[in-house]
């Protein structure tokens, strides 16, 4: 099929099976690579139809489509969505610990049969040797991969279960891969391609902005002056929103707050039961919760289209997190608000989050367990005593330091010429050091974007490798006048050009703001430079 005959068949598809008129040119140039059997990394903002670029191609491709998703309400509203289509090329069904072993085995056998096309799994499913084997047989032809910046330990929403899916895949028969998410920066971007194992990707970032959102920030000198303008866009809009907050203690606080102050709100976190959380998520889908006071676990998921606004009571921890939670507004493409009340103080809450290092020892006992004998994560903690999070949080570094790698039946060992136990918890160590700088360097770029009197817009779209030449006209500084344009052009090297530091090694220059410049290198994350510096003292050349 030729390029041309794809995008017709393609709109074709979509006009038949789902009644669109027409195809973005992103989602086009993403199905194209799909159609063409190539890998396919996909940034696109939430509501720009993500989930289509696997579908459309799936419908027109012989053999079965694997979709794996990290949550389940997630995956059942995607399922529910394809078979309310009562269409057997769009013929959904799932294996999860929702179902039982005979809905599990009744599901591999429609798909077996051809009257299913999709195929919903979890990692941990996929990671049983003979679930694995089962899936195997069925000659995927695709495997989806929705939410994909979960696999990244630069990511916001990192899950260790996710680490191994390079390796599940080459179990399964290595089909081609789409990876979708609505937020990645570069090098989340370059993380989710290496550990997906991803050839030759055709990489499509598109249409970030979200022309809908009214971006505003207000630093609040006073926690008084935070409250009060938290209850003034309350009482301007009695539409449902998410009020994101950074502490279990916060939600549960501010919830109570708000109800007394005759503005029901209910607190979600992740220290709630399994089912509490459930209710509260049914609830505010159903319009029956109209204000959710959250911390970051609220949010994949919430596919609510009328949420008018989203508030922030603290700075984020990066602008991958903010991204990802504004994301949730306007999703009707209606305008929406979303408001940023900081203070200087929530920087140093964010540096405490970060953390300190990881325990030499603990790393070094775990790489010498690993040399002795390949063994489940199961097994792993019993042996440490570690729990689950953090023993993902240590094998991931090891396995980017050589001394960790999965093997078969769920197990993890040290590949044959690993590093001595010392050395790999040294260098693990190391690893932990560089993308803690990193980390902290995120919450900085997430500060310059709340001090910034330039356009958000622009600024928002920099930190994510996207060019904007005009000012978005949809945040509060365009609104007051103070946004001045961005033609990439105003500083000694091109936006996106590849530059290298003698002391900080090679990078990416992101964007220029007046006088001064932003570059992301991969050492030491994100910095912020003197134009003027740079050019006297020769401080960056191209690389």
């Amino acid at each position: 099929m030729k390029l041309s005959t794809h995008s017709m068949t393609l709109r074709r598809a979509a006009r038949s099976l789902f009644g669109w008129k027409a195809l973005r040119p992103n989602q086009l140039a993403a199905m194209r690579a799909v159609m063409k059997r190539r890998d396919a990394l996909v940034v696109l903002p939430t509501g720009a139809g993500k989930s289509a670029i696997y579908q459309i191609p799936a419908s027109l491709i012989p053999g079965p489509t694997v979709v794996i998703s990290p949550l389940l309400a997630l995956q059942q509203d995607q399922i529910a969505a394809l078979n309310e289509r009562r269409r057997p090329e769009l013929r959904a069904v799932r294996i999860s610990s929702d179902e039982t072993p005979a809905q599990q085995a009744e599901a591999i056998e429609e798909v077996r049969a051809g009257r299913a096309e999709f195929l919903f799994i979890t990692p941990e499913q996929l990671a049983n040797p003979d679930r694995m084997a089962e899936v195997r047989s069925l000659k995927p032809a695709l495997v989806a991969i929705d939410e994909a910046h979960c696999i990244s330990a630069w990511g916001h929403d990192f899950r260790p279960d996710y680490l191994a899916l390079g390796h599940l895949i080459e179990g399964i028969g290595r089909p081609p891969v789409v990876a979708l998410t609505a937020t990645a920066s570069p090098p989340v971007r370059d993380d989710i391609v290496a550990r997906l194992r991803l050839r030759d990707a055709e990489v499509v970032v598109s249409g970030l902005d979200r022309p809908n959102l009214f971006l505003e920030v207000a630093h609040c000198p006073t926690e008084d002056y935070r409250w009060r303008r938290l209850l003034a866009l309350l009482r301007e809009d009695r539409r449902p929103g998410i009020i994101y907050v950074p502490t279990r203690r916060a939600a549960e606080e501010l919830a109570a707050r708000l109800t007394d102050a005759g503005f029901p709100a209910e607190f979600y976190h992740g220290g709630m039961p399994a089912g509490a959380r459930g209710e509260l998520h049914e609830a505010f889908l159903a319009d029956r919760v109209p204000i959710m006071v959250a911390t970051s676990a609220f949010g994949m998921g919430i596919d609510k289209p009328n949420i008018a606004w989203v508030v922030h009571m603290a700075l984020p921890d990066s602008p991958d997190s903010y991204f990802q939670e504004i994301g949730r507004a306007g999703r009707d493409g209606e305008p929406a608000r979303v408001l940023l009340l900081w203070q200087a103080e929530d920087v140093g809450l964010q540096r405490f989050f970060s953390g300190g290092l990881p325990d030499a020892t603990e790393l070094r006992d775990l790489a010498a367990l690993l040399r002795r004998k390949p063994a489940t994560k199961k097994e792993l903690r019993e042996a440490t005593g570690l729990g689950p999070r953090k023993l993902g949080q240590y094998l991931a570094l090891l396995e980017q330091v050589g001394a960790a790698e999965p093997r078969s039946r769920q197990r993890i060992g040290a590949p044959r010429y690993s590093p001595t136990p010392v050395e790999a918890g040294d260098a693990a160590r190391a690893e932990a050091e560089r993308q803690q700088t990193v980390t902290r360097s995120r919450t900085d770029m997430m500060r310059a974007f709340a001090e910034t009197t330039g356009c958000r817009g622009q600024a928002l779209l920099a930190y994510f490798g996207e060019q904007m030449t005009k000012v978005c006209g949809h945040c509060d500084n365009c609104l007051a006048g103070t946004s001045v344009a961005d033609d990439g052009a105003s500083g000694p090297f091109p936006v996106h050009s590849q530059v290298r530091h003698p002391e900080w090694g090679p990078g990416m220059v992101l964007s220029y703001e007046e006088d001064r410049m932003t570059v992301l290198f991969e050492e030491v994350g994100y910095k912020t430079l003197s134009v003027r510096v740079v050019s006297e003292q020769g401080l960056l050349t191209l690389d």
